[in-house]
C-alpha cells in the first residue's frame, strides 16, 4: 500500500513537472482576446466623466442645501427664542393688566364707599336741619336772643352753634375731598388699566406674530430638509450609475489590457522567431554576407534562397533613410523632412530599397537605388502568381514609395519606416499595392 502511494505521488509530481514545462514553453495562443475599440473606450470614459461631473454637481448642490438647511435651523432657533421672549412679554403684560384691573377695582370700591359716606353725612345734615326746623329751634341770631336765659347762656348757645356748624362743615368738606381724591384715584386706575390692557393686547399680537414666524421658519426648515433628502437620493442614484460606469470602464480597460498583453506576447514570440530566422539565415549565408558581391549573376532556387537569407540576416537592423549598399548597412542621408526629425542621417542601417539592393547584390544583381526603378527592373508578374524572391511595391499617385521582398507563406521582409527596423511582416494588400511583382531571378 505504501509503495503504491509512493508511486502515485512520484507520477503526480512528474505529471505536474511535465505540465509546467509544457506550459512555460508553449507558444502564445494565436486567438486574440476581445479588444474594445478606441471608440468604445472613449464612450466609456465619457460616460464615467459625465457621471462624475453629475456627482460633483450634486455634491456641490448638497453642500449648498446643507448650508441653507443649517441657516434655516438657526432661523428656527432665533424665531423660537423670539416666541419665548414674546411669551415672557405677554405674561408680564398680562400680570400688569391684572394688577391694574385690581387697583382700578379697589379704587372704584373706595370711591363708592366715599360716595356713600358723603351721602350719609348729607342725610344726617338734612335730618338735623329738618329736626331743628320741626322742633322750632332757631339757631340764628334772633332765635338765640329769644331763647337765651341770660347773657352767659347766649354766649354759650352761640359758641355751641358755631362749633356744630364748623364740625358739620369740616366733616362735609373732608368727605367731599375724600370723594374727589377717590374719584381721581379711580380715574388714574382706569387709565392705568387701559394702558396695561393696551400693552397686553400688543404683547398678545407680538406673541401671535412670533408664533407665526416660528411656524413659518419651521415649515421652511422642513421643506429644506425634504429638498435635502431628495437631492441626497438623487446623488445616491447617480453615484450608483457612476459606480456602474466605472465598473464597465474597468472591464473594458481590462479587456484592452488583456489584448495588449496578448499582442505583446505575440510580438515577443514573433521577435523570437525572427531572431531565430536571422541566425539561421546568417548561418546559411556564411561569409558571403560580408564578402564583396559576385561579379557573375546567379539564378535558380539556390540564388533565391541566398537573396532571402541575405535580407533575413539583417533582421533588427535600424531603418535609415537613404541607407544601405551592396556591401551592407550604411549611414542615412538627410531628406529635409520626416527622416531628419528621426535623425536617420546619424544612423547606420537600411531603407526599403537599400535592403533590396543589398539582398540581390549577393547573387550578382546590381539593382538601381530608387524603389520605383527596382520595381521596373525585373519582369512584371501578376500579383496572384508571386513566389519567394519577388519584389512587391506600393505606389501612390503613380509613384512607387515602398518596396519589400516576398519570402513565402504570405510573409515579406522589409525596412518599413523611420523609427522602425528591418522585420518580417504579413503582406499588406492595402495602401496602393501594385497588381504586379518584380521578378529578377
Amino acid at each position: 500500500m505504501r509503495i503504491a502511494r509512493g508511486l502515485l505521488l512520484v507520477l503526480l509530481v512528474a505529471l505536474l513537472t511535465v505540465t509546467s514545462v509544457t506550459t512555460a514553453g508553449a507558444a502564445p495562443d494565436p486567438t486574440p482576446p476581445p479588444n474594445p475599440s478606441n471608440e468604445d473606450l472613449q464612450r466609456s470614459r465619457d460616460a464615467v466623466s459625465g457621471r462624475a461631473a453629475d456627482v460633483a454637481r450634486l455634491t456641490q448642490r448638497l453642500s449648498e442645501l446643507q448650508a441653507e438647511a443649517d441657516d434655516l435651523q438657526i432661523q428656527v432657533a432665533e424665531q423660537h427664542e423670539s416666541a419665548n421672549q414674546a411669551l415672557d412679554v405677554l405674561t408680564g403684560a398680562q400680570a400688569e393688566a391684572d394688577a391694574a384691573a385690581a387697583r382700578a377695582d379697589s379704587a372704584r370700591a373706595q370711591t363708592q364707599a366715599a360716595g356713600r359716606a358723603v351721602y350719609a353725612a348729607r342725610t344726617r345734615l338734612d335730618d338735623f336741619v329738618a329736626g331743628t326746623y320741626s322742633q322750632g329751634l332757631d339757631l340764628g341770631p334772633i332765635g338765640l336772643l329769644t331763647t337765651a336765659t341770660g347773657p352767659q347762656d347766649l354766649v354759650d348757645r352761640a359758641q355751641l352753634t358755631d362749633a356744630l356748624a364748623q364740625q358739620q362743615a369740616a366733616a362735609l368738606d373732608g368727605l367731599e375731598r375724600a370723594r374727589v381724591q377717590q374719584a381721581n384715584a379711580d380715574s388714574t386706575a382706569r387709565k392705568a388699566q387701559e394702558e396695561a390692557e393696551q400693552r397686553r393686547q400688543a404683547a398678545a399680537e407680538a406673541k401671535t406674530a412670533a408664533d407665526q414666524a416660528l411656524a413659518g421658519a419651521q415649515q421652511a426648515a422642513d421643506e429644506q430638509a425634504q429638498r435635502l433628502r431628495a437631492v441626497t437620493g438623487e446623488q445616491a442614484q447617480v453615484q450608483a450609475q457612476l459606480d456602474t460606469a466605472e465598473n464597465a470602464d474597468a472591464g473594458l480597460r481590462a479587456q484592452r489590457q488583456r489584448f495588449q498583453d496578448w499582442q505583446r506576447a505575440q510580438e515577443e514570440a514573433e521577435a523570437a522567431r525572427q531572431r531565430a530566422a536571422r541566425e539561421e539565415a546568417a548561418s546559411r549565408a556564411g561569409s558571403s554576407a560580408s564578402a564583396p558581391p559576385p561579379t557573375t549573376r546567379r539564378t535558380g532556387s539556390a540564388a533565391v534562397q541566398t537573396v532571402i537569407d541575405r535580407a533575413m540576416a539583417q533582421l533588427g537592423v535600424t531603418y535609415a533613410w537613404g541607407g544601405g549598399t551592396a556591401r551592407g548597412p550604411s549611414r542615412g542621408i538627410r531628406d529635409g523632412g520626416v527622416a531628419d526629425s528621426f535623425g536617420d542621417y546619424r544612423k547606420v542601417g537600411f531603407d526599403c530599397s537599400g535592403l533590396m539592393l543589398y539582398a540581390f547584390a549577393g547573387v550578382g544583381v546590381k539593382l538601381p537605388r530608387y524603389s520605383g526603378n527596382q520595381h521596373a527592373y525585373g519582369d512584371q508578374v501578376p500579383l496572384a502568381q508571386m513566389r519567394p524572391g519577388d519584389m512587391l511595391s506600393w505606389a501612390r499617385n503613380g509613384r512607387v514609395y515602398h518596396i519589400a521582398l516576398y519570402i513565402g507563406n504570405g510573409k515579406m521582409i522589409e525596412a518599413p519606416y523611420s523609427g522602425a527596423s528591418v522585420k518580417i511582416s504579413p503582406v499588406r494588400y492595402s495602401g496602393g499595392l501594385l497588381p504586379t511583382v518584380a521578378r529578377v531571378i
